[in-house]
């Protein structure tokens, strides 16, 4: 049997270069949340990031019925939901524009099979449920390990080992274990968004965006981009995740945040942007 890879440990945050940033990609769920709420100083972050001329997109987990209103109600530029499945931007006139990752003959087939495979393992997983915001979803489905629930890391595990072996990708944020069939995930989401919005290709390592995370469905942006940032709870993953951050912040959660977006807004004003 093979040694395990060495884990590399991210640096501090203070050692990035933070001088191109032109906009910042980030989690939700316990990177911008704090105890599972939002702080009002954690806004007037993304407020300040988006004042001063920073594109601020957030990318989730969470159901396409809370993107929608997020992308309504918060100072982004757009909101990428359900693990890539789908994303909302800004359109012409202002006008809200969702676009999703595969067309609706196979969004409705992947349901259906997806909701059979899901009700399947949680017949076997005893505690087992869907997330109450489960009903808010088009695309995947969550089921509940940490936020009404307590299954622990062990429960988790088993339910992604179940679900993986059915063939669907299953990938555990700091609340849910994530679920669905389709080739999306955050970053090829992230990917398309940019071109998208923006007409813009995200190059590997593109040193002009961020992304800030915390967990296993952040592997994939943690690899691709330079400027990985990790909030400090993602420590409690390192040993586990595939991809680790290049960077990590003091502060967890919501604090870890607001850290990175005055680290970033700092540099801005020593460079008068």
């Amino acid at each position: 049997m093979a040694a395990p890879s060495k884990v590399v440990a991210p640096r501090p945050l203070r050692e990035a270069d933070l001088s191109r940033v032109e906009g910042v990609f980030t989690d939700v769920d316990g990177t911008l949340t704090t105890g599972h709420r939002l702080r009002a100083d954690t806004v007037r972050a993304l407020e300040r990031l988006s004042a001063s001329g920073l594109r601020v997109v957030l990318v989730s987990g969470r159901p396409a019925g809370w993107g929608e209103a997020w992308a309504r109600q918060l100072p982004v530029d757009g909101v990428i939901v359900e693990n890539g499945g789908l994303f909302f931007l800004r359109g012409k006139h202002g006008r809200l524009r969702k676009v999703y990752a595969e067309g609706p003959a196979e969004r409705a087939a992947n349901r259906k099979r997806l909701q059979a495979e899901v009700a399947r393992v949680l017949r076997q997983v005893p505690g087992a449920r869907l997330s109450l915001d489960s009903a808010y979803t088009e695309v995947d489905l969550a089921v509940d390990y940490n936020e009404e629930a307590r299954l622990g890391d062990a429960g988790a595990s088993r339910i992604e080992a179940l679900l993986t072996a059915r063939g669907v990708t299953a990938v555990r944020s700091s609340v849910h274990v994530n679920c669905w069939l389709g080739r999306f995930d955050k970053l090829s989401a992230t990917r398309r968004f940019a071109k998208v919005a923006w007409g813009e290709r995200l190059e590997p390592g593109d040193g002009r965006y961020v992304y800030s995370g915390d967990s296993f469905n952040d592997a994939p942006m943690f690899a691709a981009f330079a400027l990985g940032v990790g909030v400090a709870n993602v420590r409690s993953v390192l040993d586990r995740i595939d991809a680790p951050p290049a960077f990590i912040t003091r502060a967890a959660e919501g604090r870890g945040f607001e850290e990175l977006a005055r680290a970033i807004l700092a540099r801005r004003g020593r460079l008068g942007l």
